[in-house]
């Protein structure tokens, strides 16, 4: 059996309790065969990206040990999204729940189902500041570190939530 790898995902809700419902789906992230939740950051409120005529979105992002492959492991992502009901209406439209597979070891991927890392996490604080939570000193393969991407975000970009 191969190594565990380690993986990150963003999660992210903006309606139908989407406090609860994150918080669901890190608890739920535990459940995936061979693999296991080695942490998760705090819950976070952001503006939503695109469209303005929907709710604030509540982000948070969760790391991962797994045994799956990359693409295995998107299909369990997504698996998960539809068990909560996922609806893909409009892009970048509100959502019940929303799982992304940021990082997987120092995989770099580029499939018509999966980039790797994902093409636009440098551009959010709704992810690179949680991410930096839990992985302050990753460096991506290009040799840029989280928390020096991070530092480009303000933290007033986001209201944490308190536990």
């Amino acid at each position: 059996m191969r190594l565990p790898s380690c993986a990150y995902v963003g999660l992210g809700s903006n309606f139908d309790d989407p406090r609860a419902r994150v918080s669901r789906a890190i608890e739920e992230l535990d459940n995936i065969a061979l693999t296991r939740l080695a942490g998760a950051s705090r819950c976070y409120i952001s503006r939503p990206v695109g469209p303005q005529d929907q709710p604030d979105f509540v982000n948070a992002v969760a790391a991962l040990e797994t045994r799956l492959s990359p693409l295995a492991l998107l299909d369990q992502l997504q698996a998960l999204e539809q068990r909560h009901r996922r609806v893909r209406k409009r892009h970048w439209g509100p959502r019940s729940l929303d799982l992304d597979l940021l990082l997987y070891d120092n995989i770099v991927m580029n499939t018509p189902r999966l980039t790797l890392p994902h093409p636009y996490m440098q551009q959010r604080s709704f992810v690179m500041l949680p991410l930096a939570e839990l992985a302050r000193e990753v460096y991506l393969p290009d040799g840029r570190r989280i928390s020096s991407l991070a530092a480009q975000f303000s933290a007033s970009d986001l209201q944490p939530l308190l536990p």
